[in-house]
């Protein structure tokens, strides 16, 4: 199975307030030094067979994205490695 991610960000001239008030709440926290935060949107398809990024690029056109307020990115999300072969090696199976 393969996997498109697809970012939705508002466009940088449109007002974020979540952002605005994460930003704002971040100085409480004791977390300085950020001057702006945007809050987005990650969806995942998962294509049968191989990724898809033309019927992903139609699906955030006409559904995921608003293309008035809205930019979106596209990338291909590699299947991590089996974890099967790492795990023995870290538990001392490999030898």
């Amino acid at each position: 199975m393969a996997r498109v991610v697809v970012d939705v960000m508002l466009k940088p001239e449109i007002l974020d307030p979540q952002g605005q008030a994460v930003a704002n709440a971040l100085p409480r926290l004791g977390v300085d030094g950020v001057s702006s935060v945007r809050i987005g949107k990650r969806i995942e398809i998962e294509f049968e067979g191989s990724a898809d990024l033309d019927r992903a690029q139609e699906i955030a056109d006409k559904l995921l994205a608003n293309p008035v307020i809205e930019d979106f990115t596209l990338r291909v999300e590699e299947e991590p490695a089996l974890a099967t072969a790492d795990a023995s090696a870290a538990e001392g199976g490999e030898q």
